[in-house]
């Protein structure tokens, strides 16, 4: 009989030793997974807010008259198209169907408003020159980039003889799709 208790004492203890390794190992995992977690969520967050702070310090130095120039000067703005330009574009073995999606960069505020205030005639000026292109040019980065380049052109024209100067000085193509 004794030794009927002493193999269930073993026994037992074989199982809470086991036990303890698997909690050992959880514990371990978790651990690593949390250190993981925080060593690549990066603590260069607040780097960047005291980084920000200090170069709206350093634009707060400037003068109010540099701020309300022509669209060289200012900080830059972004306005985005209320919706994407989709239109149809003539290919070689068939019509595409392109839908870009526009941002205007801009430099100041009251160029911001005059982009704003002026979307209607910016979007028919867009559509106008991209309705223009064809499928196969707008395969290829130089044709997209052919494409942006008469695109600010025309946006540019179309402002100064309204607001009296440029307005925007980009405008880029944060999405092109093509099907």
């Amino acid at each position: 009989m004794a030794d009927e208790k002493d193999l269930q004492i073993e026994e037992g203890g074989g199982k809470s030793k086991k036990m303890l390794f698997i909690i050992i190992a959880v514990v371990v995992l978790i651990a690593g997974g949390g250190g993981a977690f925080f060593m690549m969520s990066g603590d260069d967050a607040p780097a960047q807010e005291e980084t920000l702070a200090e170069n709206a310090s350093a634009d707060g130095a400037k003068s109010e008259a540099a701020d309300k120039s022509s669209a060289e000067m200012g900080s830059a703005l972004y306005v985005g198209m209320p919706r994407p330009f989709v239109f149809n574009v003539p290919g070689a073995s068939r019509d595409r169907l392109v839908q870009i999606k526009v941002q205007l960069l801009v430099r100041g505020d009251v160029n911001e408003e005059a982009a704003k205030k002026h979307i209607p005639l910016i979007e028919g000026t867009l559509l106008s020159v991209f309705s223009t292109s064809n499928a196969d040019e707008l395969s290829t980065s130089a044709g997209k980039e052919t494409l942006r380049t008469k695109a600010l052109k025309n946006v540019q024209d179309t402002l100064t003889e309204i607001e009296g100067n440029k307005v925007v000085e980009r405008i880029l193509f944060t999405g092109f799709v093509m099907q």
